[in-house]
Order: structure tokens, then C-alpha cells, then sequence
């Protein structure tokens, strides 16, 4: 069995790097958080982590997320024994990280992603997980290893957000088992959804509530989008937050809308863009441009400016006759 190996290679190695992804949610840092914890008490070793964006405040409640370095801190040279990745979907999104991923002597990808090919020494993808937390939980259970009460908070958050609050369809009877044991391991409910979920400062939420006012119906309000400039964030002084997330969730719960997305210019010819839908397959329409995730909710790098991104996504949505 795949899981088994990662005993022996965890104890072989000596030194060990874990990795997020770029633009970082909920699961992939509260699983690299848990992972730190988890080797450190399973194995008493110590971990470097590392992540390509800027840590959001919102998570900096996570153990040991004080202990993430930003890629900018990392001697890109180094070598080590062991790479795990948490939550990357592809090896484009370890983004400038993933010269050590591939310099490392192991590589593991840890992931619950559907169009993740498998890009590791070692795979671990399970996805009919809700989240990648959830994964690295069923290989704790797997391995008999000790979950700590910082570990339990880690996966937690993973599972909480990935979820939307155990809104979303990937929620199932496993995911609220597994998250009722890791309450009873101390990971607190109201206090963790506190965090994540009323916490915002007031700069986002008048920054979402402009965003939600400009946004653009069409197709009989099938379809619901919106466009974020640069000069938007500049606007409303963004701090660091990640001011976008949980945009596409408001307008998906529109009744009418079939699939939403929020594109947001990176540069000229850079736009990001996060697609979600309650029943259309929208993975397809961000392969098109490179992207992934999951069948309801997936997004993409497009090399497109973010008004030509917009046109190219609606084409798509049309050609591949999602609505």
C-alpha cells in the first residue's frame, strides 16, 4: 500500500520541506501546518514550510504558522531528502517552490484534487475527499500516528473551509465523522469558524460589497461574473488579506445563477480566474486554459488581460454547451 511507504521515508530522511500552494486557502496551509505538527510528533523531527504568496492574516491563528517561510527566505539551492506537497493540484502551482520539490531526493504529493496527475515520487490522492486535511487524517488513521490537539486544529481548518462550513456537496457522512473526532482532539468549532469566517476587516467587507454591486449577469442570469482591477485593491489599500475569497460562493448562491466566477487581473496579460456551480462541470472550462480542481469548483491562470479573459471563459462555457 502507497500510505505504508510514507513511514520509512519520513524516519530516512533528514531533512524534510513541506509545501502549499500559490494563493493559499484554508486546506493546504491548515494541512502543512497539521503535517509539521504531525512528523514532529510522530517522528521528533522538525520540518522547514514554505509558501509562495503572502500568509493571509486570516489563518495566522494556525500552530506553528509563525515557523512559514516566504519563498523568498529559502536558499533555492538546497537539497532535501524529502518534499511533501499539500493541497497542489499541479506542479504549476508549487510556483517558485518548485525547484526544490523537483531537487528533492522524495517527492510526495499529497492531494484530494480530481485533475491532479500525480506528479510525486509517491501519490496519495483521494478524490472523493472533501479536502486534503481529510486525506492526511485516513493516512493518521492509516499509520495508527498521534493526532495532537495542534494537528487536530490544522485539519480542521483544512476540512472547514474546503467545504464552505459543511455547505458544499463534498461534505459527506465521512467528513463530518472525521471532523466530530477531531473536535473531541481538540479542535474547537465555534472558536476555529470564528476565525475563519468573522474575522474580515472592515476594508473587505466594503471591498466584496463594492465587488458584489459590479457584478455582470448574463444569459438569463445563468451565467454570473465579476471583473477585479488592480486599481479595485488599490481602492481599498489592501492589507494582505485575500480580499476575493468567498466572492464566487455569493454569487453562485444567487438562486438563478448556474456558474459564477470572479476573474482578477495579475498584470497586462495575466488574469486569475475562480469558476463555481452547483451542478455544471466547470473543471472542463479551466483545463482549457491549463487550470483545474474539481468537478463544481476549479480555476485557472489565464494569459489573457482580464477583459480578454472574460470574453475567452464565456466562449468556453458556450462551446462546451455548460449553459
Amino acid at each position: 500500500m502507497v500510505v505504508e511507504q510514507l513511514d520509512n521515508i519520513i524516519k530516512n530522511s533528514k531533512n524534510i520541506l513541506l509545501i502549499s500552494h500559490i494563493n493559499p486557502d484554508g486546506d493546504t496551509l491548515g494541512s502543512m501546518c497539521a503535517m509539521y505538527s504531525l512528523i514532529k510528533d510522530n517522528f521528533k523531527k522538525e520540518c522547514d514550510m514554505v509558501a509562495v504568496s503572502d500568509f493571509p492574516i486570516t489563518y495566522k491563528f494556525l500552530p506553528n504558522s509563525e515557523r512559514v517561510k516566504h519563498i523568498s527566505h529559502m536558499d533555492l539551492s538546497r537539497e532535501y531528502d524529502l518534499a511533501i506537497s499539500l493541497d497542489v493540484a499541479d506542479i504549476e502551482r508549487c510556483s517558485d517552490a518548485r525547484i526544490l520539490f523537483e531537487k528533492a531526493k522524495t517527492k510526495i504529493n499529497i492531494d484530494h484534487h480530481q485533475t491532479n496527475i500525480g506528479f510525486g515520487d509517491v501519490n496519495i490522492i483521494e478524490n472523493f475527499a472533501s479536502a486534503t486535511a481529510e486525506v492526511l487524517f485516513n493516512i493518521c488513521d492509516a499509520l495508527n500516528w498521534n493526532i495532537s490537539q495542534e494537528s487536530a486544529i490544522g485539519l480542521y481548518v483544512g476540512i472547514l473551509t474546503d467545504t464552505g462550513g459543511f455547505r458544499f456537496s463534498n461534505t459527506s457522512a465521512k467528513t463530518l465523522q472525521i471532523s466530530s473526532k477531531l473536535i473531541l482532539l481538540g479542535a474547537n468549532p465555534s472558536e476555529i469558524y470564528q476565525k475563519c469566517y468573522e474575522s474580515n476587516s472592515k476594508n473587505m467587507v466594503l471591498f466584496q460589497s463594492y465587488c458584489v454591486n459590479k457584478a455582470n449577469f448574463v444569459n438569463d442570469d445563468k451565467i454570473a461574473y465579476i471583473v477585479i482591477y488592480k486599481k479595485d485593491f488599490e481602492k481599498f489599500h489592501n492589507d494582505g488579506e485575500d480580499f476575493t475569497e468567498g466572492l464566487t460562493e455569493k454569487l453562485r448562491a444567487i438562486k438563478t445563477t448556474e456558474i459564477a466566477f470572479v476573474v482578477k487581473e495579475l498584470g497586462v496579460s495575466l488574469s486569475k480566474v475562480s469558476m463555481r456551480s452547483r451542478t455544471k462541470d466547470i473543471a472542463q472550462v479551466c483545463s482549457e486554459f491549463g487550470g483545474g480542481g474539481h468537478k463544481l469548483a476549479a480555476g485557472a491562470v489565464i494569459k489573457m488581460g482580464a477583459d480578454d479573459a472574460v470574453r475567452r471563459i464565456l466562449d468556453v462555457i458556450k462551446e462546451k454547451g455548460l449553459c
